[in-house]
């Protein structure tokens, strides 16, 4: 029955990806045009030769188009971190804003997830390529003492590392809902027999630290599970997972 239902898989959603800008600025005239430009970290400057005798240099020399030329030539830098970066042609020009000289402005950018956690995540999660074994979560808020915290509940089927046995992995705790990903703490429960009324007994169950599973995900219907234990034979890896079953009643949001 397992191992039919982990053979179900639903389309996933495909990922929207952020657009990076490009910026153009015209060496020419002896000046830069436009002298300064405020850009987002990721974005692209290109400079180009309107008409002269030039070429670019940054300050602090991270980037160079080489040496000075009347060709029409033409020189991209991306910037991957915030702060500023000053730029200057060397014929004409010098570091610290002499003469035809520029200055670029790269802010940071806020960075949001793109899937946040909560209960429409909540389902059963696979690989697709290993069906035998996958995830229950379920994204909740407790009652009780933790009343109103969000929780993740998680139940791995899996299997013993010898291959001897079937294996439930249980891992529990809070989550950020405002983030895509989650780490919490995994643990194996033993001792205990079938629960017939003359053989369960609650107080011959033991519980062992396993390590911890991190779950993050790139949109609503695809992660990838990490996993890190300290019990010999696990290990650690990480491997994609696509969502199986989603909760009657939820829906994932308009991504």
């Amino acid at each position: 029955m397992l191992k039919s239902i982990w053979k179900i898989l639903l389309l996933a959603l495909s990922p929207i990806a952020a657009q990076a800008a490009t910026y153009t600025i015209t060496a020419s005239n002896f000046e830069f045009d436009p002298p300064s430009v405020t850009i987002n970290v990721g974005d692209t400057v290109t400079w180009v030769n309107g008409g002269g005798y030039h070429n670019v240099v940054a300050d602090d020399n991270s980037y160079v188009n080489g040496t000075p030329s009347s060709a029409k030539w033409s020189f991209s830098h991306t910037f991957t971190a915030a702060g500023t970066s000053r730029f200057f042609c060397a014929p004409h020009g010098g570091p610290g804003g002499v003469g035809m000289s520029g200055i670029i402005t790269i802010k940071s950018v806020a960075t949001t997830p793109a899937i946040a956690l909560g209960g429409y995540m909540s389902g059963n999660w696979y690989n697709p390529s290993q069906a035998g074994h996958g995830y229950e979560l379920e994204f909740t808020s407790q009652a009780s003492s933790t009343a109103g915290q969000n929780l993740l509940d998680v139940y791995w089927y899996a299997y013993t590392p010898d291959g001897s046995a079937q294996n439930w992995i249980f891992a529990y705790g809070p989550y950020d809902a405002t983030s895509s990903t989650v780490t919490v703490p995994a643990y194996l429960f033993t001792g205990a027999k079938f629960p017939t009324s003359t053989q369960f007994d609650a107080n011959a169950i033991q519980q062992t630290s396993w390590g911890t599973l991190t779950f993050t995900f790139s949109d609503c219907n695809n992660g990838t599970a990490t996993w890190t234990s300290t019990v010999p034979g696990y290990g650690s890896g990480s491997i994609p997972i696509s969502r199986l079953t989603q909760i009657a009643g939820t829906a994932c949001p308009a991504q």
